[in-house]
Formats: structure tokens, C-alpha cells, sequence
């Protein structure tokens, strides 16, 4: 069974090189890996040459189009079964898929995550999340790490998962589509990625974090004291994943 893994790279040198080898160095090997260079200026793509893999696809991007483009450019080319991603400053442990792809095939699911460690200050921390979420859950819950999910593609089209082209939240927004069709995703109790936070200023700043999760409730088009309501838990399930 083979795995689409969905790389999108824009001035990513500094860590590229962590994160392809955590890529290619999978204990699971029937990989199809697909690097979407978003026009990078730095030395990104020359480390991206650097790698003599026959599984490595690379797409260049003539102008810098943004991290929802380049990864349904990589989505458009992926011909594996199942779909993963990967952001180029993260990396993985290196049985990261080979467990996702049993705990997704053993248990016949669609979608699947796990636990992630973010290094934060030169420490890590384990973020805990949730067993299993639905829409609504997810809405409470923003808990699905992108650079963690497996996607079964036998039991979805690609339609389903193309992310919208938004400045932030474009992949939890892409969940949601997905978990609206009445899936439910599962997740493994175990750190399978690493995310680095003080590299991501959209996410890691955490007012801005707040304001896109606000606005994607309005791009839901969810009424104003449910919304409200789902504000609420998702900060205390945000301080919650990160304490507990």
C-alpha cells in the first residue's frame, strides 16, 4: 500500500534537511513523497537536490502561492492509497507512519492523527489529544496537528480534502469538511511528529491563534452564542493539551 507524503517548502533550509531525513528514513518504505517547492529563494530547493531518493517527486511553484496551494498542488499529484503531511521545519519519529498505517488499516478507518511533542525554548512537551473527534467535537477541540494525519483515500475524494485558500487555519477548516460528512477521526495515545512552535509565528502567536480560530467559526457560519460556546472550549482544551 502506498503513501503520498505532501512536503511544502518555502525558505525552509534551515531545518529541511531534519525534516526529509525523518521522511525518508521511515521504517516503512513503499513511499511516494511529494515536495511542492513554493518558490523558495534560499537554499531550500538545493538541499531538495541533494536527496538521490527515487521516491521524491519534486513540484517547483512559479511564484510564491502559499502554504493551501502548495499542498493541494501536492494532493493534485499524490497517487498512494493513503495521504499524509508533513511541514518542511517539522519532523517525524521514524516509525511514524508504519504505526499510523496499522492503527488506520487494523481498525478499517478513514481518518487518523496522534499525539504530537512541540520543542519550544530548546524543551519538548508532549501534547496530548483527544482519542477520537467529530465536527462538533473538533469545533470545541482543535486538536488535530496537520504534520500528524494519515487520510484514507478508498473512502475519500480529493475534492474532500483540498484546503481552502486562506491565510491561516486553511488545514482545521479542512477537517472539518471532511468530519462534517459524518467520519470520525481517531487518533494514536503516542508522539508520532515534532513541531517546532517558535518557527510557526501564525500559530504560535497565540492572540493570532485565537483570532483565526474565531474566524473560521464565522466562515462556518455558526451562529453567535454557539460560537461563543465553541470559543470557549477550545481555549480551555488549548491550555489543557499543553499542561496536562
Amino acid at each position: 500500500m502506498k503513501v503520498s507524503v505532501i512536503i511544502p517548502v518555502h525558505n525552509s533550509s534551515k531545518y529541511l534537511n531534519e525534516c526529509l531525513d525523518s521522511v525518508v528514513n521511515q521504517t516503512y518504505k513503499n513511499l511516494e513523497i511529494i515536495i511542492v517547492n513554493d518558490n523558495s529563494t534560499d537554499s531550500s530547493l538545493d538541499i531538495i537536490k541533494s536527496y538521490k531518493d527515487s521516491r521524491i517527486k519534486v513540484v517547483n511553484l512559479k511564484e510564491s502561492s502559499g502554504v493551501a496551494i502548495a499542498r493541494n498542488t501536492g494532493i493534485k499529484k499524490a497517487t498512494g492509497r493513503f495521504i499524509t503531511f508533513i511541514d518542511s521545519d517539522d519532523y517525524w519519529v521514524l516509525d511514524k507512519i508504519e504505526k499510523e498505517l496499522k492503527f488506520i488499516t487494523d481498525n478499517d478507518y478513514t481518518f487518523v492523527y496522534s499525539y504530537y511533542t512541540y520543542l519550544k525554548n530548546g524543551k519538548m512537551h508532549i501534547a496530548k489529544v483527544p482519542c477520537k473527534l467529530d465536527y462538533v467535537s473538533t469545533l470545541k477541540n482543535t486538536a488535530i496537528f496537520t504534520s500528524t494525519v494519515m487520510l484514507d483515500m478508498n473512502k475519500l475524494k480529493k475534492e474532500d480534502i483540498y484546503m481552502p485558500d486562506i491565510k491561516r487555519g486553511q488545514d482545521m477548516a479542512t477537517w472539518w469538511k471532511i468530519l462534517k460528512k459524518g467520519i470520525t477521526a481517531y487518533g494514536i495515545n503516542e508522539p508520532l511528529s515534532i513541531y517546532r512552535v517558535g518557527n510557526k509565528s501564525l500559530s504560535s502567536n497565540k492572540l493570532k491563534a485565537m483570532n483565526r480560530t474565531w474566524n473560521l467559526y464565522k466562515m462556518e457560519n455558526i451562529k453567535l452564542y454557539k460560537r461563543l460556546y465553541y470559543f470557549i472550549c477550545y481555549l480551555f482544551n488549548a491550555v489543557k493539551r499543553r499542561v496536562f
